[in-house]
């Protein structure tokens, strides 16, 4: 990175970095000596993708008339084949070398905007836009700005391969190092959930995160304050970036896996976000912290309340992210392989309700510190690392901005284990329950979606759900390896 980006935290505890102009990045890339300009976008399911651009076709203009380059209708979720001219236009402020490609192909990176070609300005469905229409709609609420910080969690494999295309066969195989069925010369074996900061030599992938560290800060300006091993066997690691604006948080997600995922192949491993790829430990999730911010006060932050330190405008939105959570899991747990990890016993949320300190409630208030205003936030527990960021943390925004506008009331913290709580006891308490499966979870969203309305346009909702159920269909139509064991001698 260039050595002119520079960090900092203020008083407040926001994070600063210094970011470019279109001609500075032209500036960079030539100082720099970058061959090759990637330029970066999100599909609909959130899949990283990109086209690289020799820089001696750079110039300022394409900051602002963007790039023909992009044909919309063979990027999942975006337009028919009649419609499908776009531009990309690089956001200057994402610029960034890629630390670990040689200096021969030596390569920055631009996350870009999408806009549909001809004149027909932004592009409705394009992630990023939804991400920044929610960041306009938290100014139009009254707020200032709004910080957040996903919690994303990954594995780190030797190898994985499966078989699935193969009508007469099925079934997938991964090797890890730490694998408590596996573990292998100078690596210790990891138990089943026995894998939560465990010291190195038992901890094999310490190294491998602190180079995605390093390239996060070095390479993209992306800060991290911590990283470790997570409960689960098998490589489940953690890098917590530290907090900042929604769509830049977005971009620092992509940017996250983007480096993870390469870093990790660059040393013969292999990284996922796939949720559950494991039966019988932890899976992977992305615990969502957000906040509500007017001119420099934290809006959830009230010292009087003798629960949390929590406002009345941080109930509101408790409670619209509650009333809407079977709604919100098609967009933030939007896999079929979402479900598997909703279950119990694995510190995966199952149940609405929200608390402090609780991890069995899907909504928590973290309560590590007392009377520290810039650390107040909502967790919000049910996301999972497969979703789009920029969709995931738009549609929370949604949901809380609902309450906060309704005056949504999420009842009475429940501050008991809900995982051992009888029905009743449940019933009792008021504590609703997730969906079961992608389609339960569409089908909340086809019934809850109005809360989505003037952040996420109605074409981009039923593309979503559309794409989901064939999601959900395909894996349904096909008989699992595991029903063999069951039932293949009846």
């Amino acid at each position: 990175m260039p050595k002119e980006l520079t960090f900092k935290i203020t008083d407040e505890g926001r994070f600063v970095r210094r970011t470019f102009t279109p001609g500075e990045v032209l500036e960079h890339v030539e100082k720099d000596r970058v061959k090759f300009v990637d330029l970066q976008f999100t599909d609909v399911p959130g899949r990283l993708r990109h086209v690289s651009v020799p820089t001696e076709m750079m110039e300022e203009g394409m900051f602002s008339e963007g790039v023909a380059k992009l044909d919309g209708s063979s990027v999942r979720g975006f337009v028919d084949i009649h419609e499908s001219d776009m531009l990309l236009v690089p956001d200057a402020s994402t610029y960034g070398v890629v630390p670990w490609i040689e200096d021969s192909v030596k390569t920055a990176r631009l996350i870009c905007d999408v806009r549909a070609g001809y004149g027909r300005g932004r592009f409705s469905r394009d992630p990023r836009y939804v991400a920044q229409t929610a960041e306009a709609k938290i100014r139009e609420a009254g707020f200032t700005d709004s910080l957040w910080g996903p919690e994303v969690e990954f594995f780190v494999f030797d190898s994985a391969t499966w078989q699935a295309n193969d009508p007469f066969a099925s079934g997938f195989k991964i090797s890890s190092r730490e694998s408590a069925n596996e573990a292998r010369g100078t690596n210790f074996p990891i138990r089943f959930k026995d894998g939560y900061y465990p010291a190195q030599p038992v901890d094999s992938l310490s190294d491998f995160r602190g180079v995605c560290v390093n390239y996060l800060r070095d390479g993209f300006g992306v800060l991290s304050n911590a990283h470790h091993h997570e409960v689960a066997t098998a490589g489940q690691c953690e890098i917590d970036v530290y907090r900042d604006e929604l769509v830049t948080m977005a971009d620092s997600t992509m940017t996250y896996k983007f480096v993870t995922k390469n870093v990790a192949s660059k040393m013969g491993l292999i990284a996922s976000t796939m949720p559950k790829p494991i039966f019988g430990d932890n899976a992977v999730g992305m615990h969502v912290h957000s906040s509500l911010w007017k001119s420099g006060k934290n809006a959830f932050y009230d010292p009087s309340d003798a629960y949390a330190e929590l406002s009345q405008t941080a109930r509101y939105y408790i409670g619209g992210i509650m009333g809407h959570s079977r709604a919100l899991c098609a967009v933030v747990d939007p896999t079929t392989n979402s479900y598997h990890r909703l279950v119990p016993g694995y510190e995966a949320p199952v149940y609405i309700a929200w608390s402090k300190m609780n991890r069995s409630a899907n909504v928590r208030i973290p309560a590590y510190e007392k009377g520290s205003e810039g650390a107040k936030r909502v967790e919000f527990r049910t996301p999972d690392p497969s979703c789009n960021p920029y969709l995931a943390f738009a549609a929370i925004t949604a949901a809380g901005l609902d309450g906060i506008r309704k005056k949504m009331d999420p009842g009475s913290p429940v501050d008991e284990d809900i995982y051992k709580l009888t029905p009743e006891k449940r019933r009792d308490l008021k504590v609703g329950e997730l969906p079961g499966s992608l389609k339960e979870a569409v089908e909340s969203l086809e019934s809850d979606s109005g809360f989505l309305e003037g952040i996420f346009p109605r074409d981009l909702v039923e593309v979503m759900m559309e794409l989901e159920m064939e999601a959900y269909r395909s894996v349904a139509a096909r008989p699992h390896p595991y029903e063999f064991y069951m039932y293949f001698d009846l």
